[in-house]
């Protein structure tokens, strides 16, 4: 007696219930890793501005250094001066760019320079809108300590 091997013609796919629970743990996973996601980009892009103005202090302590004051504006960062005095001191440019004078939300720095620094009296103020693009609020990233009293 021969034993006869029976071949199954079956068709190979998976079952709807297989699909569907690959698709709920698919889910459920998402539920877990989209949150911790979402705050991550905002935190990159507060961290990036604080680096940029980090680089930033440092080329205007150069400028400081050449110069003998910072800026009037960031301008003068990159721009040769026009008086011929100062023109001999100047070693710039400082920065390739004005384009690198944005924070990471694409704003352009503000600036207050020697005389008209607020916050670092004798030095200059800088500061980045934050992600709201708006003046004096709490989102906004600065050089200087508030003194919240």
């Amino acid at each position: 007696m021969t034993q006869v091997k029976r071949v199954r013609n079956r068709r190979r796919g998976f079952t709807l219930l297989e699909i569907l629970v690959v698709v709920g743990i698919l889910a459920l996973l998402a539920a877990f890793v989209v949150p911790s996601l979402i705050g991550t980009q905002k935190d990159a892009y507060i961290k990036t501005t604080k680096a940029n103005m980090d680089s930033l202090a440092s080329v205007m302590q150069l400028f400081n250094l050449h110069m003998g004051r910072f800026p009037k504006e960031l301008a003068e960062l990159r721009d040769k001066p026009e008086d011929e005095a100062e023109e001999e001191k100047w070693k710039g440019p400082y920065i390739d760019s004005l384009d690198k004078l944005k924070d990471a939300w694409g704003h352009e720095f503000q600036y207050l320079g020697n005389d008209e620094a607020k916050a670092n009296e004798g030095s200059y103020d800088i500061w980045s809108l934050g992600p709201d693009g708006e003046d004096n609020t709490d989102d906004d990233i600065r050089n200087w300590a508030d003194d919240d009293g």
